[in-house]
């Protein structure tokens, strides 16, 4: 059994960044990823990320602004978010692409 938790969300005004954890209680899966759910609306995907870190991959909506990451060695997921937007507001989740691991979530809201 693997647990994740996300850590890093909170209130930030439009234009602001904030940076997002995701620590794995043992390794992290090959394939890790970032997805989102906003109020009345379906979880999508955000960003994933290779064992390796060398692929990436991001949902046009993020791409410029969202960067993903991941340190193997501390078993951790990161989300760096610069330029946030009101429509980036959502429960943020870190997931084992693949498996049936998902992370609580964490809340991030972009308000002024």
């Amino acid at each position: 059994q693997v647990h994740l938790v996300e850590s890093g969300g909170g209130l930030v005004q439009p234009g602001g960044s904030l940076r997002l954890s995701c620590t794995a209680s043992g390794s992290m899966f090959n394939t890790m990823g970032w997805y989102r759910q906003a109020p009345e609306k379906e979880r999508e995907l955000v960003a994933t990320i290779s064992s390796s870190g060398m692929t990436n991959y991001y949902i046009d909506s993020v791409k410029g602004r969202f960067t993903i990451s991941r340190d193997n060695a501390k078993n951790t997921l990161y989300l760096q978010m610069n330029s946030l937007k009101p429509e980036d507001t959502a429960v943020y989740y870190c997931h084992g692409v693949n498996t049936r691991y998902w992370g609580q979530g964490t809340q991030v809201t972009v308000s002024s």
